[in-house]
């Protein structure tokens, strides 16, 4: 992994709501390519959620079901489990819908790191970009090709279907420790 890397210091983001496979893939894609890695972790709380015509269920309850809290604690024990070193990631609040905050939260020096799926992930990439931030595009698929979604995972949660087979496995304890699928019916 060391070999690949190419920038000192990169920053992902993502809601996390809930951390499946392809979130995993898409952090560690990011971590090959940066010695620390900074995980913005958006929706932090309702106050620095905002509604957005390109994602229109992003800030609604039933899609933001865990804390801020619970969300670092699942990205850890999922880059965690995969070898990445403590030392080597920080996780933090990342207020996307508000990018007159970001100063407060990541290095503006670093490389963002971005997938891009849809209108939502385009507008993200054009708020970096006018705000002159360092961009790498760590790939680019149409919505169909996107893989597994969260709302996907909390959907099956939802309706009792097999979604642990989409999480990896320090996540699905958490999810069954935190009694998630239960949430999501109480939010419902």
């Amino acid at each position: 992994m060391r070999g690949m890397m190419v920038f000192d210091v990169g920053v992902i983001h993502g809601r996390f709501q809930v951390l499946h496979k392809d979130h995993l893939r898409y952090l560690l894609a990011g971590k090959a390519l940066c010695s620390h890695l900074v995980v913005g972790i958006t929706n932090p709380d309702p106050h620095l959620t905002r509604e957005d015509p390109a994602d229109k269920n992003r800030h609604a309850r039933l899609a933001n079901p865990l804390t801020y809290w619970e969300r670092y604690l699942m990205v850890r024990q999922a880059l965690e489990d995969t070898g990445v070193a403590s030392e080597a990631f920080s996780i933090v609040p990342f207020p996307v819908n508000l990018p007159e905050l970001y100063r407060y939260y990541v290095p503006l020096d670093a490389v963002f790191f971005l997938s891009i799926y849809d209108d939502w992930s385009r507008k993200k990439l054009s708020m970096f970009r006018s705000l002159a931030l360092k961009t790498h595009i760590l790939w680019e698929v149409p919505p169909e090709e996107k893989g597994i979604s969260g709302s996907n995972v909390r959907d099956l949660m939802l309706h009792d279907g097999p979604w642990e087979g989409m999480l990896p496995e320090g996540v699905v304890r958490l999810m069954k420790k935190w009694d998630i699928p239960d949430r999501l019916k109480k939010l419902e």
